[in-house]
């Protein structure tokens, strides 16, 4: 667990949902955007990344997407238009009054990321982990994945990619009803696109994990790049401390 303190707290989005973030350390934002299925706290501050962060004077930013960790999980469809998590990601900023800011997301928080900057966000770094370059691209390919999961719950073979991210559903506790409204705000983002997003980038993932594509093919698209590779797979990389030493150097340097 997380030695120094974090605080949460809640505002409503642009459409009223109310949304938590959470915070830890001091100095210049980065917001830190959490995978689907996962929260804040699964993915940033269990296994120390935020801290490590928050020990190179930053403040660190995690909000609980919308249907996710201690967020408002609507039921009602009109909750999920296209691009809504960008829109919420938009809010926050928006809410805090930043404008000197670094902002990155693992898996869902990636392509959420990518989402906020092909619609006017202005960071100063940008952080790509647990994605591949067909993720933002082709994000039908993982929806069809989870509405699979999502609305065949308890029939999975144990052991397969399904029963496991069943599995971890479970360890969040989260809704499903909810959860299946976030698949309808995915929105693709063109490789032309992505190809013009030009902000110094990191993109960090498990040198197991093809979840989302070849991450080596998203750094390349990407005109000022690193690839940095982590041990593990797009389930276990997020427990490793390389991965949020990874994200601290970049964000230090």
């Amino acid at each position: 667990m997380a030695k120094l303190p974090t605080e949460t707290h809640h505002f409503a989005s642009f459409d009223g949902t109310r949304l938590a973030w959470h915070e830890l350390g001091k100095g210049r934002p980065v917001v830190l955007l959490h995978g689907y299925f996962s929260d804040a706290n699964t993915n940033w501050i269990r296994y120390g990344h935020a801290e490590a962060i928050a020990a190179e004077g930053r403040r660190v930013i995690m909000p609980d997407l919308r249907a996710h960790g201690q967020s408002d999980k609507p039921h009602d469809a009109a909750a999920y238009p296209p691009d809504a998590l960008a829109k919420d990601g938009h809010a926050l900023i928006a809410h805090l009054g930043l404008s000197d800011y670094d902002l990155g997301g693992y898996s869902l928080g990636a392509r959420t990321t990518a989402r906020m900057l092909a619609t006017g966000a202005t960071p100063k770094k940008v952080v790509f982990s647990g994605m591949g370059l067909d993720g933002l691209t082709n994000s039908e390919r993982r929806q069809s994945h989870f509405r699979h999961i999502l609305t065949n719950l308890g029939t999975h073979e144990r052991g397969s990619p399904a029963w496991l991210a069943e599995a971890f559903l479970k360890t969040t506790g989260g809704d499903p009803v909810a959860l299946l409204g976030i698949l309808d705000t995915f929105v693709s983002t063109p490789a032309e696109t992505v190809s013009g997003f030009a902000w110094p980038t990191l993109v960090v993932n498990g040198a197991d994990d093809d979840d989302n594509g070849s991450a080596a093919a998203l750094a390349a698209a990407l005109p000022h790049a690193r690839l940095v590779e982590v041990p593990g797979n797009h389930m276990s990389s997020v427990t490793k401390a390389e991965l949020g030493q990874a994200m601290a150097a970049f964000l230090a340097a």
